[in-house]
């Protein structure tokens, strides 16, 4: 949660001195945390840029003059958001479902031959009543933290060194919802029991802890990895799921709650913002360092985690081959007879 505290005090994190100050906290904006910079040049990548907060990401980065990589589920989404943000940028399609689709957005990516100054790994869905199990783990597990584990991973190596952002969107729910005992490794599926809300909180605490053990692996190179709470943002998209009496519950709430462009200041500003360079491996709300979960501080978890992660992925991929394998010994014929 937030600490109320808008400085923090100058901090040493293996060698890295953490900036002593930055004035912008919960009501801070998006182009609030841009203010006065100069992005042209500047390659960033974003994962569910059509709307929300990734749109409004989107739209300062662009307005700044950096060049985004704009991610959606769909090309035509991400078109249209590229019409909408203005500037410069790139639509590509990349269903976090999908890993197919992942891998192939990872080769697109890489086909444009540019370095990517930061990742946003922004895009997410929550509130499913039932679960839908794909590559053998609940779809909120899936697109919230192993489509991203999947994309990141494929794009690390034209992420610069000692300059490079990924910047990873967990939750406050990572802390509150998810099971207290921490990741259920052996439940992924839901197979044991499943209830939405703590099935989100599970995959929004795998992505706090995914970025905790990549900003270590990482460290050599100087890649800043961080995540971060963006806070009870109305006017999103992320609800759309929930039923009555949620839905009725969180319009009566978002009176109370940030703007979209609010809810987008802490991904933005730890993607591009000058005042937190070097700093890696933190959780972050309002803006600030926060204290996240205690399981972030798990060694162990964080390493299964990864390897779990790793398998699903490698298990696809391995599918995908054997697949293609066959589908060219049963085209086989079909070719000698055309030559």
């Amino acid at each position: 949660m937030y600490t109320g505290v808008d400085y923090y005090l100058p901090e040493v994190y293996g060698g890295i001195h953490m900036v002593d100050a930055i004035a912008f906290g919960p009501r801070s904006t998006a182009d609030d945390v841009l203010a006065g910079l100069d992005l042209s040049g500047r390659t960033i990548l974003i994962t569910g840029c059509h709307s929300g907060i990734g749109f409004e990401t989107f739209r300062a980065l662009a307005a700044r003059g950096a060049h985004v990589i704009a991610l959606a589920r769909s090309r035509e989404a991400a078109r249209h958001a590229c019409e909408r943000a203005g500037g410069s940028a790139t639509p590509i399609a990349c269903d976090l479902a999908n890993l197919d689709s992942v891998i192939a957005a990872t080769n697109a990516v890489h086909k444009l031959r540019r370095p990517i100054d930061a990742i946003v790994a922004n895009a997410g869905v929550m509130g499913l009543k039932h679960p839908d199990v794909r590559e053998g783990v609940e779809i909120q597990f899936l697109v919230n933290h192993i489509g991203h584990f999947a994309l990141i991973n494929g794009l690390t190596d034209i992420v610069p060194d000692h300059t490079g952002r990924i910047v990873v969107v967990s939750s406050s729910a990572g802390i509150q919802q998810a099971p207290k005992q921490g990741i259920l490794f052996d439940n992924l599926d839901g197979h044991q029991f499943y209830k939405p809300s703590i099935f989100y909180g599970q995959s929004k605490l795998a992505c706090a802890v995914f970025a905790k053990e990549l900003a270590r692996r990482l460290a050599p190179r100087g890649i800043a990895v961080n995540s971060l709470h963006p806070g009870a943002v109305a006017g999103t998209r992320l609800n759309r799921r929930l039923g009555f009496p949620m839905n009725a519950v969180l319009r009566i709430a978002g009176y109370f709650m940030k703007t979209v462009s609010q809810g987008a200041a802490t991904q933005t500003l730890l993607a591009a913002s000058p005042l937190v360079e070097g700093i890696s491996g933190e959780y972050w709300v309002d803006c600030q360092v926060a204290e996240g979960s205690i399981h972030l501080n798990d060694r162990a978890m964080a390493r299964r985690l990864w390897n779990t992660s790793a398998r699903i992925v490698a298990a696809h991929a391995s599918r995908q081959a054997a697949l293609n394998a066959q589908h060219d010994v049963d085209q086989a014929p079909l070719r000698r007879r055309i030559m």
